[in-house]
């Protein structure tokens, strides 16, 4: 066994302003706000991170639609039973609200009725038909019972009704989405509303959450992972950091679990490599390691472990489904309300497939997640569990704990494949946990709202400025295209990160823009960035498809630069308050560098410098040079639309300097551009074009 190596943490310090705790006169927080100004819309897309009081948004939004909107009740669907809770009663009034949130106990199905309580039919599904008849206002469920109720009853059925789907990341616009083509004939049919809800709208795989035209129709409220973070009063940082190790994990963990601090520990799952397909001996072997098992609390369930210091540590088993009492006994007890607000009710959860989304623990320090997760989204969530802010809780952590690629494995590749994932999904983390930003082109005047720094902002110069509430930052760059539709508008405004996440998430240019050096930076920039706002975005004009492009490359870079400067700040005379602002200084500080940011210099940097940065510092030599072999012999051939692509810029090349591309420059983009248009006549000749 080799002892885990630690890659460097992506570590986000935050400013600690408490806006994200203080409420208005109606006991709402600012994301709670910001969503109930636009209660009146049909179709409602709420994006934001685990923790910002998305159920609460919705209790209100839906309390508005049933008294003052002439809704007749409320649906809402979650994607498993233990979220539910999430929607339990509140008593919003008492904070200044104008009713309360009550949901009778039998409509509540996620929850099996007590012995006192009214009861409905057995069957969900029949369930749902009763509440639509009841006349009572809301209905908490499943998406799985929702599906099929829909299916049984009709779309017509749910007309004039509030429909809010909870963590809407589930739904895709794939036609084997069940739930994704029900919503899609709920938008055609036009009777319902929707409120969709979700800490990580990005799914991760190829297909959207909706086509881009029923997206339209949806009016976004976007509350930042930035934003969230920077106005906790009691969390002053995150770290993400990744583990290596050889041998066995549970020979390893013992590095990355520090027993002192409240923990989710997510097992793989028995498919993955790095299970020794006996869970159960898992969760043994690693009580074994924090103490001795001294039995079960016959009240919660909890395991008992008493450690070397005379402390016993209450660990919650999720992982042993053998005893259905025995689990729900559990379940129970850390969903229990009476100890929601005690620390030291349970000190370290042990799951595998569940405690994800939705799972509300507010003490959570550190998320341990062992083995591979492909699933940006899963990643984004099981961080979400520790970044509840809370009394003395100073700093949350998400360790992912994977195996080191081995030259005797057979599985080396598959291994190489899984770390690109792992790699790109924490550079997207960078990304959602970066600032946001607002471009325009020079001269295009100051923004309302914004610090341009001392003397303002200056006619002739290249500005930037601050909204430090929002953690917003204004970047006028010359030679960019503005966007010009209002769709296209919206997207630079609040989807850039979902750009970005496909980039970063496909494999190509993933092993590409790492590891093959011969890549131009251009190729990245220009042919696939291009390519992915084409696809995603194919009723967009080509001068706004261009506009989103250059949105996005520039983001991504601007993180990537303040990273590096974040990463490299110094300790001064006042160390602590410099490491906390880091990113911030670290942003300002190549801002003010900054004098003319053309568009050219931005296609030019390389986005995937920092991967490469990373990885290098976390791997050997001799791992490194397997991970270049692989990568170098499987490298990616130019495919018929690149080649399009890259000829139609070889001839806007010929336009502005008056001659062919050669491919035998010594400029590595021109001599690609050169490949390009050889490779498009070639698929011409060959009828590959209509």
């Amino acid at each position: 066994m080799t002892i885990a190596k630690p890659i460097p943490a992506v570590s986000f310090k935050t400013a600690r302003t408490g806006a994200s705790a203080k409420a208005n006169a109606l006991g709402m927080r600012v994301m709670q706000e910001r969503a109930y100004n636009k209660r009146g819309e049909q179709y409602l897309l709420i994006k934001s991170p685990p923790a910002s009081g998305k159920s609460r948004a919705l209790m209100f939004i839906a309390l508005d639609k049933l008294h003052n909107q002439g809704l007749k009740q409320a649906i809402i669907a979650v994607p498993e039973k233990s979220i539910g809770g999430s929607f339990a009663d509140e008593p919003l009034s008492a904070h200044g609200f104008w009713a309360d949130w009550t949901v009778k106990p039998q409509w509540n199905l996620c929850n099996a009725p007590g012995a006192d309580e009214e009861r409905v039919d057995s069957s969900k599904v029949k369930a749902v038909g009763q509440f639509l008849n009841s006349g009572d206002p809301v209905l908490v469920c499943t998406h799985a019972t929702f599906r099929f109720a829909v299916d049984a009853l009709g779309i017509e059925a749910f007309d004039d009704r509030l429909i809010a789907v909870d963590e809407f990341h589930h739904v895709s616009s794939s036609p084997d989405n069940r739930l994704g083509a029900q919503l899609a004939a709920f938008i055609a049919r036009d009777k319902a509303h929707i409120v969709a809800m979700t800490g990580s709208y990005f799914r991760g795989d190829a297909a959207p959450v909706l086509t881009p035209e029923d997206e339209a129709k949806f009016e976004t409220v976007s509350f930042t992972y930035f934003e969230q973070l920077n106005g906790y009063e009691h969390l002053k940082a995150l770290d993400i950091g990744y583990y290596f190790y050889t041998g066995r994990y549970l020979e390893a963990i013992e590095h990355c679990l520090d027993p002192a601090r409240k923990t989710i520990v997510h097992i793989p799952s028995v498919n993955a490599r790095e299970s020794t397909k006996d869970k159960i001996s898992e969760v043994n072997e690693i009580l074994h390691y924090l103490g001795k098992w001294t039995g079960a609390d016959p009240v919660t369930g909890f395991e008992l472990v008493a450690m070397p210091d005379g402390r016993v540590l209450k660990i919650a088993d999720l992982v042993d489904d053998s005893d259905p009492a025995r689990r729900a006994k559990v379940l129970a007890a850390l969903k229990d309300p009476a100890h929601k607000t005690d620390r030291d009710h349970v000190d370290i959860i042990i799951a595998l497939g569940m405690a994800k989304e939705g799972f509300d623990w507010i003490w959570c320090e550190h998320a341990l997640t062992v083995g591979y997760r492909s699933s940006l989204t899963e990643i984004i969530q099981i961080i979400g569990r520790a970044t509840r802010d809370a009394p003395g809780k100073n700093v949350a952590t998400f360790t992912n704990l994977i195996a080191e690629p081995d030259a005797s494995e057979a599985a080396v590749a598959d291994a190489i494949n899984d770390t690109l994932k792992a790699i790109a999904a924490s550079l997207l983390m960078e990304q959602v946990l970066a600032p946001r930003f607002t471009f325009s082109p020079k001269n295009s005047g100051p923004l309302p709202n914004f610090d341009y720094g001392e003397g303002g902002y200056k006619d002739g110069a290249t500005n930037v400025g601050f909204n430090e509430e929002r953690g917003q930052y204004h970047f006028e760059i010359a030679g960019l295209v503005t966007p010009k539709s209002p769709e296209a508008t919206r997207i630079v405004q609040e989807d850039l990160n979902e750009v970005i996440a496909a980039f970063v998430q496909t494999k190509a240019v993933a092993e590409r823009g790492m590891f093959d050096e011969e890549t131009p930076p251009q190729e990245l920039t220009q042919v696939a960035m291009g390519k992915i706002v084409r696809d995603r975005y194919p009723d967009l004009t080509a001068e706004d498809q261009e506009a989103v492009r250059q949105h996005a490359i520039a983001a991504l870079n601007l993180t990537q630069k303040a990273k590096s400067l974040a990463m490299g700040v110094t300790d001064t005379t006042d160390g602590e308050q410099r490491a906390n602002t880091a990113l911030l200084d670290g942003v300002r500080q190549y801002a003010l560098e900054v004098k003319e940011l053309d568009i050219d210099l931005i296609d030019s940097i390389n986005p995937w410098q920092a991967a490469y940065a990373v990885l290098a510092k976390s791997m050997d030599q001799g791992v490194l040079k397997q991970v270049q072999a692989a990568i170098t012999a499987k490298r990616t051939k130019i495919t018929p639309e690149d080649a399009k692509e890259l000829a139609a810029r070889a001839v806007r090349f010929k336009k502005e300097r008056g001659r062919l591309p050669s491919i035998t420059s010594a400029d590595a983009w021109e001599q690609r551009l050169a490949e390009g248009a050889s490779a498009f006549m070639r698929f011409r000749e060959e009828g590959r074009y209509e």
